[in-house]
């Protein structure tokens, strides 16, 4: 069966999830719709909708016209098995200590080496990405330097595999959570695959704002790999759900990105202990002054 996307890009973001929600009424309706802001620091938001029958470019050069946006581009998918895509195109990945893999490469984790199972269907949050790697390898050097995370929380964890990281090294109960409930979901299913029922306690939460999340601070070490706007939004929470000495992995931030995330984070009261740059993604590493 074809799938065709329309896509388009505006500069405002009511105005984008506007858009993303008039596209659910279009007929044929579209099988999924997301809105994202792009992460190359121009400040657009991209709307995108996926549809299994062509859609209706007049209706779409209307909405276009109504909410300000540039003309939708619309294009067929090519007839591809993604996942099998996916597994050969992805291999393991090694983060210090730390070894990224799908099951289909299961007999390549080395015995000196921590294993985190990502299945490659799972693309994102799998150690590929600039952001993570760079939020793994901190990590590992975190531990390697000394420091062990007695109260771990990972905001944001989409696939887990940090908070998964930090629950291999250290025997303490990891806190994940998302604002996405099929990553919640998603995150659970690769607690259960690594062997860390129990240990990684995953919850549908914005930010820090959930009872549980308030009853168990202050952390010790927050994960917080987004982006730029969420990141910049919760550094006073992440400081009053914090105390003097408590760390900070920072990531899905541009490098150009760098230095308005850390100048949020310094008004909230934390200082750089580290910074790493990846290709065009920087980690932060802070301490809570």
């Amino acid at each position: 069966m074809p799938t065709y996307t329309a896509l388009t890009t505006l500069s405002d973001e009511t105005r984008a999830q506007a858009l993303g929600e008039a596209l659910e009424e279009l007929d044929p309706a579209p099988v999924g719709v997301g809105v994202f802001e792009l992460e190359d620091g121009s400040g657009l938001w991209e709307v995108g909708a996926y549809f299994t029958e062509v859609p209706d470019d007049i209706a779409l050069t209307l909405m276009a016209a109504a909410f300000g946006s540039a003309e939708f581009a619309i294009s067929e998918l090519p007839e591809i098995d993604w996942v099998a895509h996916v597994r050969r195109e992805l291999k393991p990945v090694e983060a210090g200590r730390f070894f990224v893999y799908g099951s289909h490469d299961a007999e390549k984790l080395p015995a000196d080496r921590i294993g985190l199972l990502i299945e490659a269907a799972m693309a994102f949050g799998t150690g590929h990405h600039g952001t993570t790697l760079g939020c793994l390898k901190a990590l590992d050097r975190l531990a390697t330097g000394g420091f062990h995370g007695k109260n771990v929380i990972d905001v944001g964890c989409g696939t887990a595999v940090l908070a998964m990281g930090a629950a291999k090294i250290w025997p303490e109960t990891v806190l994940a959570t998302d604002i996405d409930q099929v990553a919640v979901d998603v995150a659970e299913a690769n607690v259960v695959a690594n062997g860390l029922a129990g240990r990684v306690e995953c919850l549908e939460a914005m930010g820090f704002d959930h009872d549980l999340i308030h009853a168990r601070a202050p952390y010790d070490l927050v994960f917080a790999n987004i982006l730029k706007g969420p990141l910049i939004q919760i550094a006073p929470d992440m400081a009053r759900h914090t105390e003097a000495g408590s760390l900070a992995i920072l990531s899905g931030l541009l490098n150009t990105q760098a230095a308005d995330v850390l100048a949020a984070y310094q008004a909230a009261g934390f200082t750089e202990v580290e910074r790493e740059e990846i290709g065009d993604w920087t980690t932060l590493v802070l301490r809570r002054a």
